[in-house]
């Protein structure tokens, strides 16, 4: 098993370019708006100051927990909403122009937010507007870099959109955290200023958009062929007549046929719509729903949220003097796991093997918590020699679950369900996936506290979330295919047949590296397109080997 890259054909160096990765890095901008919010808002609506300009302090204690649950949980049900629209929007705007209405939307809401003092209302319209625009690019951007992405770093690319979300996370706590510091609590400005941040990553995206080329596929849909042309020898640093051109165009415009021929013949949103229903109704798409309905209730079941709050109070029961400093440092272990796994492994090791290590290793870090939580009193008076060196270990195990949470299993749904779709089905199905994440997330929010104040416990919950890993784990081992470097083209043979349900024996049934065969009709296109549009003295001498000497494989 090897740990390089792995091209399913030969690729020239070109196509790994700086352009590429600034569309990537740039489209990911949209990601350090939902990380920031989940880490600063929580903190800024319990700050006395809040609490205070907004009548919160003078409110009976049942309409102040409604109003609390009501104004985060409005952000969530509208990103919801706002995750469902990204598909028609992005279809008739476009991708690009449909991240800048997003952008602007989500501008106006943070706006609101900043502007008020303390009107109640004003704030809820701000969440419920971020909440939207949020929503609408999480179901737009990792879609949109899986269809520009070459096929062999398409899980990297597409990861920045995680690495994105663990840097703004990070940001939205250290913010809190000098506020905490070096300001009073009772100012105005010490919940305005978090507030108003939030502007900065929404204009830095809005402006980015400005770079960005809008995706080839959905150009030529559009019948733009000329200008699809044009912007994939952008992306790709190529020039038409190069060999892997005119392969790359000749696999497009089949797969553009067959959308046609499910179609009807006929264009526009609608008819899209009618063609992708159709095709949804297949049993290799239907599992592939299931497939990714899965991995994002497991992601947000995975514990994290358990982790995120009760670490503060675990952190206290020790007698950590600096409670914010260490869940600080929690969050600079999720950032830092997150930026190497995108950075150096999710292209080498692929998308299976690291959330196998991932979902296992969570459930037993969780498991060990659970049974710290369980056996140790840290409720009267200091604790025990014994019991401060069980928790310390159970800090470390704190730590040592942020690491794994981020190295692989937060960001691999994601990935994942931007790839295994056709190119026809992904902006519905990036939608779709969006959706569940805020759904998912939606549900447990709701949920969790609950698990806390019942019966159940803080052991119990921990108990709970690490049997889910364990299945976390399972469920991978048995449904989820390896797609690293897997055409889009080639995941239909992934999701029928003899791998419908056995997912580990891809290499067995597609050696040597586990990518099947394009489709019959994929490639006959392919073929045909090249031979009748390569130039007699190519551009570039790219050879084409039935064998290489060496491949680098998973």
């Amino acid at each position: 098993m090897g740990f390089g890259i792995v091209e399913d054909r030969p690729t020239p160096p070109e196509v790994y370019n700086w352009r590429i990765y600034t569309l990537a890095i740039v489209a990911s901008f949209g990601a350090l708006t939902f990380g920031y919010d989940g880490s600063f808002f929580g903190t800024t609506l319990a700050r006395a100051s809040f609490q205070e300009h907004f009548g919160f302090k003078d409110m009976s204690a049942s309409a102040r927990t409604s109003n609390t649950s009501n104004i985060t949980s409005s952000y969530l049900a509208a990103g919801f909403f706002g995750s469902l629209s990204a598909w028609p929007s992005s279809e008739t705007l476009g991708r690009i122009r449909a991240m800048q209405v997003s952008c602007a939307i989500f501008l106006v809401g943070a706006v609101l937010m900043t502007a008020t003092t303390s009107s109640l209302p004003m704030m809820y319209a701000g969440r419920a507007l971020t909440g939207f625009g949020v929503g609408a690019l999480t179901g737009i951007i990792p879609s949109y870099i899986a269809e520009v992405a070459p096929t062999a770093i398409r899980g990297q690319l597409t990861g920045y959109f995680d690495v994105a979300y663990q840097v703004g996370s990070l940001v939205g706590f250290w913010i809190n955290y000098g506020i905490n510091q070096n300001m009073g609590v009772d100012a105005a400005i010490t919940f305005r200023i978090p507030l108003a941040i939030q502007i900065i990553p929404g204009g830095l995206l809005a402006l980015g958009t400005l770079i960005l080329r809008e995706s080839p596929t959905l150009l030529w849909r559009k019948g733009k062929r000329e200008q699809a042309i044009k912007n994939l020898c952008y992306l790709r640093q190529l020039p038409a007549d190069h060999q892997y051109m005119l392969e790359k165009v000749g696999r497009i415009e089949a797969r553009l046929e067959e959308e046609e021929r499910l179609s009807g013949g006929q264009t526009g949103w609608l008819a899209i719509l009618r063609g992708s229903m159709t095709e949804m109704k297949t049993p290799s798409i239907r599992f592939r729903l299931a497939v990714i309905v899965g991995m994002f209730m497991f992601q947000n079941w995975s514990g994290s949220i358990c982790i995120n709050y009760y670490s503060p109070i675990l952190f206290r029961s020790l007698l950590i003097s600096d409670v914010a400093l260490y869940t600080g440092i929690y969050g600079v272990c999720r950032s830092t796991a997150a930026i190497a796994f995108y950075a150096f492994v999710v292209d080498r090791t692929g998308r299976r093997l690291p959330w196998l290590i991932s979902a296992s290793a969570c459930s037993l870090t969780l498991l060990y918590i659970a049974i710290f939580t369980t056996v140790a009193d840290t409720t009267v008076g200091a604790p025990s020699a014994s019991v401060h060196a069980a928790g310390t270990g159970a800090t470390a195990i704190v730590m040592l679950y942020g690491i794994f949470w981020s190295f692989g299993g937060n960001g691999l749904p994601w990935i994942v369900a931007a790839e295994i779709f056709p190119a026809r089905l992904r902006p519905i199905t990036g939608a779709f996936a969006a959706s569940l994440q805020w759904f998912f997330s939606f549900i447990l929010t709701l949920v969790f506290p609950y698990m806390i104040a019942s019966d159940v416990g803080a052991n119990g919950t921990f108990f709970f979330f690490s049997a889910l890993c364990f299945l976390t784990a399972v469920f991978t081992f048995v449904w989820v295919p390896e797609t690293k470097a897997v055409p889009i083209e080639c995941c239909e043979a992934f999701f029928s047949g003899k791998m419908r349900h056995a997912a580990w024996r891809a290499e067995k049934l597609f050696p040597p590296n586990g990518i099947p065969p394009l489709p019959d009709h994929i490639a006959a296109g392919e073929a045909a397109y090249i031979q009748a549009h390569r130039p007699s003295s190519p551009s570039y001498d790219y050879k084409v080997k039935n064998e290489r000497e060496e491949i680098e494989s998973v």
